[in-house]
């Protein structure tokens, strides 16, 4: 460490965010532009370089902290970025939307704040592109074996870029007409600025990795030829088939899926139509889910102009404190304010409220209309003919397990009503699974073995479609994982490292 005594002598310190009233006017990234590099030695000098440092352990990419703390306290940006890509395909991405729990399970977040690690990681990989120290790395020989990765998140991009180093020759499939999966089209761009996920699948390009878009397998492209004609094929499409909520009014015109309404915001800002189909533009608009996702649609509305903005979270508002049941290291539920709930408590988004604009304890009941609609719609938006709008959403307070709380009704107008309920697994796709022997677990993804194998010989699975909902670093961490496993498959062995194992959780309590 540069400083021993760094985390007793210097404070943590956050960069800034660009001003509310002016950020909720653009759709460019929430921090203050230069805020981070001034402050970010200082903060990578308060890490102890423990000598069991547990953020190893809440990291499941098994990214080597104290390592590039250390030298990034010194300066050394270029070594750190070295050993920042070493376990991280994509720091850039994780430095911008992951919830860090390494910071949860830093030693020093026993007694004070913790390493500010997300940071530090952000400060090294954008500096490491400024200076152009992220180059191609095509490999040094071919193997002449051929993979077909099908989806474009962050699973699947990791083990495409593995693999293409490893010398296969991969082709990545996806059925939408740009490559990303939810790094395009679910996370605002004021979360991610595309220019980084742009200026990474150009450099995978560079590498070798071959992209086919507007190609969806088993529908566009028969699974079993795809399957015939590869080496491998690694399955990464994600967990999206997302929950619904099948109460009264559920078939009203007004209420949308959070992933029916957030991709068109994001279609916008690449440039496909002036305004969205769907948009919240002088709306009263209700977010059914406390969730990131619902938070994603907190701040697009805001950003879109709505007239008043609430959010729902069924759960109770967490403590301020680490609870005596989830105890370090484990990454705790606690109360987060995050950029789109600072916006909304400082604009007064919602008079129903807490002033970020959340309702805890908040159960759904119905949904309340100027008609009455002939039938619900079904978990992917199909609906049956809705028969006039949503004016309204019942609800009431929900007790510990959920249930509504009897004599609490109340009622929130609404002309816009957003389900952010998270996502059950992979879609029903049979044209995909069948011809691939895939098939589901009791979790709802794709069951696989303990070396990423699912049903065919040659076939794998990573990612959320297999591991269920879950968080970025766990996409690249079994993308990279399915990369070292499909190189042994295909070679009898592999240099390749795999951080995690289909059976691997989180740190929890």
């Amino acid at each position: 460490m540069a400083d021993p005594k760094g985390f007793l002598t210097t404070p943590p310190r956050l960069p800034g965010r660009r001003p509310v009233h002016e950020r909720v006017r653009d759709w460019d990234e929430v921090p203050a532009p230069g805020a981070l590099l001034p402050i970010v030695g200082a903060q990578a000098g308060r890490c102890m370089d423990c000598g069991v440092p547990f953020c190893h352990h809440g990291c499941p990419l098994g990214n080597l902290i104290p390592e590039w703390n250390t030298l990034v306290s010194r300066g050394d940006f270029r070594r750190a970025a070295e050993w920042l890509h070493a376990t991280n395909n994509f720091p850039e991405f994780t430095g911008r939307l992951c919830p860090a729990p390494c910071e949860s399970a830093c030693v020093l977040a026993l007694s004070r704040p913790a390493v500010t690690i997300k940071n530090v990681e952000l400060a090294i990989a954008d500096r490491a592109w400024q200076e152009g120290d992220v180059p191609p790395r095509p490999p040094a020989r071919r193997t002449g074996t051929s993979v077909a990765v099908v989806g474009s998140g962050p699973a699947g991009l990791a083990a495409a870029q593995q693999l293409t180093r490893a010398g296969h020759a991969v082709t990545v499939y996806e059925r939408a007409d740009r490559a990303g999966g939810l790094l395009r089209y679910g996370i605002p761009a004021f979360k991610l600025d595309k220019r980084h996920l742009d200026r990474r699948l150009e450099q995978m390009r560079a590498e070798g990795t071959a992209f086919v878009t507007g190609a969806a397998v088993g529908t566009d492209l028969d699974a079993a030829e795809l399957r015939a004609r590869c080496d491998a094929v690694v399955v990464a499409v994600g967990a999206t088939a997302w929950r619904d909520l099948p109460v009264p009014g559920r078939g009203l015109d007004g209420v949308h899926q959070a992933m029916e309404y957030l991709p068109a915001a994001n279609r916008v800002q690449e440039g496909d139509y002036a305004r969205p189909p769907l948009t919240a533009e002088g709306k009263r608009v209700v977010i059914v889910g406390g969730g990131d996702t619902g938070a994603d649609c907190l701040g697009t509305a805001l950003r879109q102009g709505a007239s008043a903005v609430t959010q729902l979270d069924i759960h109770p508002r967490p403590g301020d404190r680490r609870p005596d049941g989830e105890p370090w290291p484990v990454h705790p539920k606690v109360y987060r304010l995050s950029a789109a709930h600072e916006e909304a408590g400082e604009l007064g988004s919602s008079p129903y409220a807490d002033a970020d604009a959340r309702v805890f304890s908040a159960a759904t009941l119905r949904f309340e209309g100027d008609g009455t609609p002939t039938g619900p719609r079904d978990g992917r938006g199909g609906a049956g003919r809705p028969d006039g709008a949503v004016r309204a959403l019942r609800l009431a307070e929900a007790a510990p397990d959920g249930t509504p709380v009897p004599g609490t009704e109340r009622v929130i107008p609404a002309d816009l009503v957003l389900l952010a309920l998270g996502f059950r697994g992979p879609e029903p796709d049979s044209a995909l699974a069948d011809p691939l022997g895939l098939r589901l677990d009791e979790r709802g993804g794709f069951a696989r073995d303990a070396a990423f194998g699912a049903g065919a010989d040659g076939v794998f699975v990573a990612g959320d479609a297999g591991r269920g909902q879950s968080l970025i670093v766990w996409a690249i961490a079994e993308g990279r994982s399915v990369a070292a496993a499909v190189d042994r498959y295909l070679t009898g062995s592999t240099a390749l490292t795999g951080p995690v194992t289909p059976t691997d959780r989180p740190l929890s309590a």
